[in-house]
């Protein structure tokens, strides 16, 4: 148990992270102002800023009050342990009881230094109390999560209805209302979901959810609650209530513990009714590293060097929803710094990126693409990131920018990473303008990981692998893993995703084949000499290392 008593006159936070070398003296001073300026913590400030991750406060707090940290973010922590700390006062003091031993009750908390609350939930409790540290936003995301399990969302319907509902708009502003939509988006959110679909029928509302990739029904809705549903979720983006004929889009941002998730929504006038969609961009739950991508080895080594170049095109491409974005958001946290200046251009801004200025699309007013990179270039940048190359106007202006020494990161829906060099000619950019531009370019697709709940060996894998296209040596004794299905995966044999890639270098040797003009078949045999590794074998060497299933890597990359 940690000691509090007799303790000495303790330094400000800010002047014990100096001395641990975690921030410097002007990084503080600018986090104070910060923090006058907008109230709250100064660990919130230097958080914000991106002066100091989360992670490595709660561990200097830790250190310092010989508290173990706890990874608080995805624990299911017992009823009956939540039951001796009040909601109010567990958000009040920035807390949440954790385990019950003896008369022992461990507590985590963002401040494990909070004697008050130590105090009070002495006396609340009639406990001893054991200090644990964690970051604060994910004590206040389990707070969230965690005493919301009190009520279902089925349970809230029932008394919606039991309590004489009027099926009309009038009841958006209704508690019971708002707390179904409430509970709808942040079921989304503990589910990690990436979509939120509420889909109309004849009789019924089903409400899916795109969880790894693929949909799965959620919950069904009584039709009479359709029309206050949709009316209260366009109040909360900011939608016309009154217009039911053409599509809207919107922006909800939602608070989720101490963070708050961004949701897109789409609205679609259908034959029964308009349907919902809302995507979950969850700032909270990204890491901004090349690590968090999930590359291989080798294939973070050769995206590294593209990225380090001083200038060039880098380009990432895959279908919608391959995470092409975030894999370009975590280069440039890679490269990030206060002596790079960074700007971006995107449709929409999905994550707030600290020392990046980042400018939103607004065709409706002209600003596009090509006219915001325009003015981008009078700005005096390093690096650039266009949200998505889409026209020729735009690639022709990336590729003027990065000869003229700028960094140039964008996407491009292409199938495979040899297919940016033919789409790229096709937009009008000149051949033999390519090899000098392009840094590199990296294909990549999302596949499901395999549960680490109910992760087995499989049976036969040389037939699994045969049966793929793998051509196996006679001596080789390859291993394969699949899941068996569990509670914590839903019965599928998978939970969270990882991605497979190919990341292609242009160096001299591709200069002749593409001004002469060379097919797709002979670029991608001059990539593979080059040291290019395909997707469809990346995702075989992550099958081999139990990450992933061969009929995943097959299901999604359709190499055979």
């Amino acid at each position: 148990m940690a000691d509090f008593t007799n303790r000495p006159q303790r330094k400000p936070l800010g002047e014990r992270l100096i001395d641990q070398g975690l921030i410097n003296r002007s990084q503080l001073e600018l986090a104070l102002r910060e923090q006058k300026r907008l109230g709250g913590y100064v660990g919130e400030a230097l958080i914000g800023l991106g002066f100091l991750s989360a992670d490595a406060l709660a561990e200097a707090m830790a250190s310092e009050t010989n508290t173990q940290v706890i990874d608080i973010g995805a624990a299911v922590i017992d009823p009956d342990v939540l039951k001796l700390v009040p909601h109010e006062m567990a958000r009040r003091f920035h807390l949440i009881p954790y385990t019950v031993e003896n008369d022992l009750l461990t507590v985590v908390m963002a401040d494990p230094y909070d004697v008050v609350a130590i105090d009070t939930l002495e006396k609340q409790c009639h406990l001893q109390i054991e200090a644990a540290s964690a970051p604060d936003g994910d004590v206040m995301e389990a707070i969230a999560r965690n005493y919301m399990q009190g009520i279902s969302i089925d349970d809230t319907m029932d008394k919606i209805l039991r309590d004489g509902f009027v099926a009309s708009e009038d009841e958006v502003g209704s508690a019971p209302l708002v707390r179904l939509v409430d509970q709808l988006i942040a079921e989304g959110v503990k589910q990690q979901a990436t979509d939120i679909h509420i889909e109309p029928d004849e009789k019924i509302v089903r409400v899916r959810m795109r969880i790894d990739g693929v949909l799965k029904r959620s919950v069904l809705i009584p039709k009479p609650l359709q029309l206050a549903i949709t009316a209260r979720i366009k109040i909360m983006s900011g939608m016309n209530i009154t217009e039911k004929r053409i599509p809207q889009d919107g922006r909800i941002r939602f608070p989720f513990g101490k963070r708050e998730v961004d949701l897109r929504v789409s609205i679609l006038p259908t034959a029964h009714g308009e349907n919902i969609v809302m995507r979950l961009l969850d700032q909270g739950k990204m890491d901004l590293t090349l690590s968090s991508v999930g590359l291989s080895k080798t294939n973070a080594e050769r995206f590294k060097r593209a990225i380090d170049r001083p200038h060039g095109v880098v380009l990432v491409t895959g279908p919608t929803g391959s995470g092409k974005t975030t894999t370009l958001y975590a280069a440039l946290g890679e490269i990030n710094s206060e002596g790079v200046s960074i700007f971006t251009l995107e449709d929409p801004i999905e994550y707030r990126i600290p020392l990046v200025r980042q400018t939103q699309i607004n065709p409706e007013v002209g600003l596009t693409f090509a006219s915001g990179l325009r003015a981008l270039l009078r700005q005096d940048p390093d690096v650039i990131l266009l949200g998505e190359i889409r026209d020729g106007e735009t690639a022709e202006l990336a590729v003027r920018a990065s000869l003229t020494g700028h960094l140039v990161f964008s996407t491009l829906h292409t199938n495979d990473a040899v297919g940016a060099i033919p789409r790229l000619i096709d937009m009008g950019i000149e051949p033999y303008l390519l090899p000098a531009c392009l840094a590199g370019i990296m294909a990549q697709r999302l596949v499901r990981s395999i549960c680490p709940g109910c992760k087995q060996p499989m049976e036969d894998p040389r037939k699994e692998l045969a049966d793929a296209g793998v051509n196996l040596k006679p001596e080789s004794n390859p291993q394969l893993w699949e899941g068996s299905g569990c509670e914590s995966c839903g019965n599928t044999g998978y939970r969270g995703r990882v991605t497979i890639n190919e990341v292609l270098l242009m160096d001299d040797k591709f200069h002749d084949a593409i001004v002469q003009g060379a097919s797709v078949a002979e670029l991608g045999r001059l990539a593979a000499a080059n040291g290019m590794r395909s997707m469809f074998m990346d995702g075989i060497g992550k099958a081999l290392q139990g990450l992933t299933t061969v009929s995943e890597v097959v299901r999604v990359s359709r190499a055979h």
